[in-house]
């Protein structure tokens, strides 16, 4: 496969490496994920991350697998490991759909390979039109508040609601930008906040808890998030804290959008009850770690929910923001996320 490199993802001499998300900022670190078992412990680990991102590394590592001799049964098998790997991100079992179907060809390497070098491209070119689309939305002199990250950290090309807030920087149309330190894992302190800062785009860090105090006090004009998964009625499963924010929106009056890509929608799920919400370890809550060691702070025993994902229901939500263009309530009400017959 040819030379690649995004700004999480890169290709070369036919290995695959990722940037390794749990040690930003404080280091660039690149790491090989050239087999299943590896690539599988990084996005569990969260050193890949981001709906878009795990979709795109699973893809490519598939065709590497390909072009290193491994037959179709063998590619299958790699197939269904990566695909139980997140199972709330869709974008994963959107590209692998697809790379499964490239695989029923009769030449599966130049198929394999042309389809996930196809998948880079595309989401390239999403992020772009959803970018140009959400920009129309700020208004000048607009104060953004954002969760998690949803930057090129997370996909091939400029981000989804953080390509959104860019583009409207470059046109002189942000304030500031409010930064959700998204817990338990940080994403926001670490990852957006740096984005934000290597963009220069003019940002605040903020705690989760004090957006409700900023909204209240008038400096929020909007929220931007991405999406993990959008069922067909357009609930929308995002980084948990996301259904706080759409609550606390609707009671201060503030547009609340969601930015994300067609990959990101499942017509076949009906509602958010629907979308099945990853556990993750209790660690992730009882203390903290990073590429600056770790700490715990609370009990040893002491017990713990630790939900990645919440839903949003969609009457929470101002507008989808999609590659194909912004699809507004009324839309999704008379069934523009279904499943067509």
């Amino acid at each position: 496969m040819q030379t690649l490199q995004t700004t999480s993802l890169r290709v070369q001499d036919n290995q695959l490496f990722i940037l390794d998300q749990q040690a930003l900022p404080q280091a660039s670190r690149w790491l090989e994920a050239d087999s299943v078992p590896s690539l599988v412990g990084h996005i569990h680990a969260l050193r890949v991350r981001g709906a878009p991102l795990i979709g795109l590394s699973a893809s490519l590592l598939l065709a590497l697998l390909a072009e290193r001799g491994l037959n179709r049964e063998e590619l299958l098998q790699a197939l269904e490991t990566l695909r139980a790997s997140r199972p709330t991100a869709v974008n994963l079992m959107n590209n692998l759909d697809r790379m499964k179907l490239a695989l029923a060809e009769e030449n599966i390497v130049p198929a394999l390979v042309k389809e996930a070098l196809r998948l880079i491209e595309e989401d390239k070119q999403l992020c772009e039109r959803i970018a140009t689309a959400g920009s129309e939305l700020v208004k000048p002199g607009s104060r953004l508040l954002t969760h998690c990250n949803t930057g090129g950290l997370a996909t091939a090309g400029v981000g989804t609601a953080l390509g959104v807030i860019n583009f409207a920087h470059q046109q002189g149309k942000i304030a500031n930008v409010w930064v959700d330190e998204t817990r338990p894992l940080l994403q926001g302190g670490r990852l957006t906040a740096w984005e934000l800062g290597e963009l220069g785009v003019p940002y605040q860090l903020i705690t989760d808890s004090m957006a409700a105090s900023l909204m209240a006090k008038g400096q929020v004009d909007a929220v931007w998030v991405g999406a993990d998964r959008i069922a067909a009625n357009g609930d929308v499963a995002n980084k948990i804290g996301t259904y706080s924010l759409a609550v606390l929106a609707q009671f201060h009056g503030i547009p609340f959008y969601v930015a994300a890509p067609q990959t990101t929608l499942d017509p076949h799920c009906p509602n958010g009850d629907a979308i099945p919400i990853e556990q993750r370890a209790a660690t992730e809550v009882t203390g903290v770690a990073g590429s600056f060691g770790a700490v715990q702070w609370a009990p040893e025993n002491a017990g713990v929910y630790n939900p990645a994902f919440d839903v949003t229901p969609a009457a929470l939500i101002s507008g989808w923001v999609l590659d194909t263009g912004v699809v507004l309530p009324d839309a999704v009400k008379a069934g523009a996320f279904a499943a067509k017959a």
